[in-house]
């Protein structure tokens, strides 16, 4: 059983975003193996199959807009049927943690959506209670009890459960837009990806690596990120775009210690450019407010002047840790410690200015062609489809069609993908 979140809430919008909802839990479900069966209820969907049970909890477990997963056995809506196997559902759990020695206590919560069962809600979770304690001997505490048994009485049958797991919450992907995420190799940006998709947002990503100065040890990062990330909606692109020769214009137009702030701003310019060929809303960045010198109000409202999409930051008040905790929650943290080459680091000065002034940057960026440098970068850019196997294809031109650049098929710095 799933419990559905936010979606209850939406009042005449409901319907769109349940089916939004449903149509991301047969994706996910698509990728297992064996046959799966959805069944749809009220604020309440009911999901089986093939799969074994603990495969088929970890999978819709990741399907954001879930508030909870409860595994559970669907039996006739007879009061004596659902006394039976609540009795045998609770010496199961009791041998299970105890060998069925010592004493355990339990509480029976009950709910009624067939308004035509003739007991109610309360009447029959005293009944099987009783039913329960007379004949295992258990404990009634109806406050903090070992094991609760929860039924659910339904049209098609009833539903006894005695796990409740924890869902992913959230809107529906797709629900709010979709959006370009910058994907760096750190903890920060996956986790704002995230963040974003709890909010609705389906995200296509984009990450910027330092080649052809740097090697490819952080595209590969980026990949497997996006693929972790992918777990949560259904598969998404990941486009990289090699910024080095871009980085080393800045410097020669005399970036000096605006360097890093002037590569985000170019940064932003592209992605917003890339965002709006794809049909994205908005731009998706790991940014916390003060965690490093180019994080500082100032300079992240120069980053901000430099986007024609509106730029999204999750992860603004999170203080690091914070972050480190969540991205090992999601799986990603293993892939962020490996090492590679940041491209923010290329060529970076020693020291960073912390209250860059849009027009000392402007002056900087005047030096340089700027839309056709932003041409240039997305010519030179592919695509992925992390998880997928699929190879690599050609970036987009100014139409949001595939151009072909010359592009050969094969991976960043010529290995194979």
């Amino acid at each position: 059983m799933l419990k559905h979140g936010e979606v209850f809430l939406r009042g005449r919008n409901r319907a769109r975003f349940e089916e939004l909802l449903h149509h991301n839990l047969r994706h996910a479900l698509r990728q297992l193996p064996g046959a799966t069966w959805v069944e749809r209820g009220r604020s309440v969907t009911m999901v089986g199959g093939e799969p074994e049970l603990d495969t088929l909890v970890a999978c819709v477990r990741r399907v954001i807009g879930f508030n909870l997963v409860q595994p559970a056995v669907r039996v006739g809506s007879t009061v004596e049927t659902i006394g039976h196997h609540a009795v045998e559902a609770l010496r199961r759990v009791w041998q299970e943690r105890s060998g069925g020695s010592g004493q355990i206590s339990f509480a029976v919560r009950a709910k009624r959506r067939d308004k035509s069962f003739p007991l109610t809600s309360s009447v029959l979770a005293a009944t099987v209670g009783e039913r329960v304690c007379r004949e295992t001997g258990a404990r009634v505490d109806l406050s903090s009890p070992d094991v609760e048994l929860t039924v659910e009485v339904d049209r098609k049958g009833s539903y006894l459960s005695w796990t409740r797991l924890r869902g992913q919450g959230g809107l529906p992907v797709g629900s709010s837009g979709r959006a370009l995420a910058l994907l760096s190799g750190g903890y920060d940006s996956p986790v704002a990806a995230y963040r974003a998709m709890r909010r609705g947002l389906a995200c296509d990503y984009v990450h910027f690596t330092g080649a052809p100065y740097t090697d490819a040890a952080s595209v590969y990062k980026a990949y497997a990120l996006a693929r972790e990330l992918n777990r949560f909606q259904p598969g998404r692109t990941l486009w990289v775009v090699p910024l080095g020769r871009a980085q080393k214009q800045l410097a020669v137009a005399g970036a000096g210690r605006f360097q890093v702030v002037a590569q985000r701003r170019l940064m932003a310019r592209t992605a917003s450019a890339l965002g709006q060929r794809l049909g994205a809303d908005a731009l998706v960045t790991g940014d916390s407010l003060g965690q490093v010198a180019s994080q500082t109000v100032a300079n992240l409202a120069a980053v901000d002047e430099a986007a024609s999409l509106p730029l999204l930051r999750p992860l603004l008040g999170w203080e690091k840790q914070e972050i480190i905790d969540e991205a090992r929650a999601l799986g990603t943290a293993d892939v962020s410690v490996l090492p590679d080459e940041d491209c923010c680091a290329l060529l970076a000065p020693r020291q960073v200015s912390t209250h860059a002034r849009v027009t000392d940057l402007q002056r900087v960026e005047r030096r340089l062609e700027l839309d056709e440098l932003v041409e240039e970068l997305l010519a030179g850019a592919w695509s992925l489809e992390p998880g997928t196997g699929s190879p690599c294809v050609p970036a987009v031109d100014s139409s949001g069609r595939r151009a072909s650049a010359g592009y050969d098929g094969r991976g960043p710095l010529g290995s194979e993908v």
